[in-house]
């Protein structure tokens, strides 16, 4: 659950710190007093996308950080966080984001940075945000199947898995097949090209050291005066006559002559031997390779050639030996191909069929398993919605059988509903009202609210529109769903409010011509006072706050009844 918020330099908020608990709390206050900004920064907090907009004027950035604590250790989140190399003590998660007025964000989880994409990965793990506009889940009937997999995730799981895995296979086969069923023109072109590439490089025969050995050799045979000039120098002075040699063997011979006499010089004695040896060594090779120095001008030109070939060949295949041998192999590998395209090709098709063969037995498995579980969310969701006084409603999974295959088999799924006794169901996105789909929002995170592993569930004022019994069933259902993950809720019906564990109000201020936002956890009496307004607006009377008493009463008489 989020145990604690710190927002600094975000739009009218200046610096905030708020903590949280677990169960239903509830953030009321005056409209434009800055609730709803408190869950845009939890939604960019969890790698939303965010702006320089929401940068308080005069500020370089604006700093949110969330702290996050785990209880479950089978939580998925940990699988997450190992996989990105991120350490967690004691079930703590700490995010945080820093938007600078560049552009540029900064985000971090548990001290480590991270790029905005593993941000927003381990954040919706974490969060789930749902505003009054934001129904795009149940607006858009592409996410239907994911609804109902996630509702059927401990029947398909090893199916789905199995399908994943052929389907992949399938598609790099079929590509494969795709490409080698190119028309007989281009086929030709790419054979001819091929052979072409291909009888160059052999002819250029290529070798990975080479390049590198005659750019020493060239280098030698351009400097052949200067090399011989300066060895025979140093030959002279090794071994010309009265020179290094001589003296250094008169030397020799002194000191061998004085350890005879004291040992003390015998180190020296060594020292001076081993190097009149080393130099004699020395000269002789030097004197080995004067005597083998001769200048090619005819080879020089070949070494040149040699040179620009390798440049001609980096320039048309490969900027490295390595990259253009591993080209001409690949090219060689699908010169065959083309060649004996018509084989692969018949060989490929057969193995295909047998691919969609298994693929249309694995997709059947998953269309079973998918209409079992179905009929039990139907249910499930018509039980929450007569709960929330939809009694007339009518929810069914529409299955239509695609003519191919996608990511999730042949299944296309649609959730229908009608919500008038004699129309039949027809396509939710279509049908349904603001009101109805908040409705069915609330059901269908009911039901999952105990499986999915959220910590956290934010609603933004998703009861708007709302009033009378539809309000309180509305509440009770926020209640039910906050004894599995913790819920936080905007809302200006006081139903809503008087269900909360705990009851934060956000006030807007303005000091030194500057706009704040502040927040207070409120008291019993303050919250009976609050409840009062919600539901008489400005005025306070008596008999409201006698009201707004009563209505917290039987909140707390729901309240201990789910329990």
């Amino acid at each position: 659950m989020l145990k604690e918020l710190s927002i600094r330099n975000f739009a009218i908020i200046d610096d905030l710190t708020v903590s949280f608990s677990e169960g239903l709390t509830v953030l009321t206050g005056e409209t434009g007093a800055g609730k709803s900004i408190i869950i845009d920064a939890v939604h960019i907090l969890a790698g939303g996308r965010g702006s320089t907009e929401f940068i308080r004027h005069g500020e370089k950035k604006a700093e949110l950080g969330g702290h996050f604590e785990i209880s479950s250790e089978s939580h998925p989140i940990y699988l997450k966080l190992e996989e990105h190399g991120i350490d967690v003590e004691e079930g703590s998660i700490i995010l945080r984001r820093d938007l600078n007025e560049s552009g540029k964000s900064i985000c971090r989880v548990n001290g480590k940075l991270v790029p905005l994409s593993v941000l927003r990965e381990i954040g919706g793990s974490l969060i789930d945000i749902h505003g009054q506009h934001e129904n795009q889940e149940l607006m858009d009937e592409k996410f239907h199947i994911q609804l109902l997999d996630q509702f059927a995730h401990h029947d398909l799981k090893s199916i789905k898995a199995s399908y994943d895995d052929a389907y992949d296979s399938y598609r790099q086969l079929k590509r494969e097949v795709s490409e080698l069923s190119i028309d007989e023109q281009r086929a030709a072109q790419r054979i001819d090209l091929y052979q072409f590439q291909i009888q160059e490089l052999e002819q250029a025969a290529l070798r990975v050291d080479e390049e590198e050995a005659l750019s020493e050799e060239r280098t030698r045979l351009m400097n052949f005066h200067k090399i011989f000039e300066r060895a025979n120098l140093a030959y002279e002075a090794i071994s010309g006559e009265g020179n290094g040699l001589d003296y250094i063997g008169n030397a020799m011979n002194a000191l061998e002559d004085i350890m005879r006499l004291d040992s003390m010089f015998k180190e020296s004695s060594e020292v001076v031997t081993s190097s009149f040896y080393a130099l004699q060594d020395a000269a002789y090779q030097v004197k080995s390779a004067l005597d083998d120095l001769e200048y090619d001008a005819e080879r020089l030109n070949e070494v040149e050639q040699r040179l620009a070939l390798y440049q001609n060949m980096k320039r048309k295949y490969g900027t490295t030996v390595e990259e253009i041998l591993a080209y001409y192999e690949k090219i060689e590998e699908e010169l065959g191909q083309l060649l004996n395209r018509d084989e692969a090709v018949q060989k490929n098709e057969q193995l295909l069929a047998q691919m969609e063969e298994n693929l249309n037995d694995l997709a059947k498995q998953l269309t079973d398993v998918r209409k079992q579980n179905a009929l039990k969310l139907s249910e499930a969701i018509m039980n929450e919605l007569r709960m929330l006084h939809m009694e007339k409603a009518q929810f069914i999974v529409n299955f239509e059988q695609l003519d191919h295959f996608d990511a999730n088999g042949k299944d296309y799924v649609a959730f229908y509903i009608s919500t008038n006794v004699g129309e039949p169901p027809k396509s939710l996105p279509k049908v349904a009202s603001g009101g109805e789909l908040s409705r069915m929002m609330l059901a269908l995170k009911t039901i999952f609210s105990s499986s999915n592993g959220i910590t956290s569930i934010i609603f933004d004022e998703v009861d708007t529109g709302v009033s009378g019994r539809v309000a309180q069933a509305i509440a009770e259902k926020i209640a039910a769903i906050s004894i599995n993950s913790q819920v936080l809720c905007i809302s200006h019906l006081p139903q809503v409010a008087a269900m909360a564990d705990y009851q934060y109000y956000i006030k807007k201020q303005v000091e030194h011509d500057r706009t704040f936002t502040t927040i207070t956890e409120m008291e019993q009496h303050e919250r009976i006072e609050e409840i009062s307004r919600m539901m008489s607006g400005a005025e306070i009377t008596d008999l409201t706050l006698q009201h707004a008493s009563e209505l917290l009463q039987l909140a707390n008489e729901r309240k201990t009844a789910m329990k």
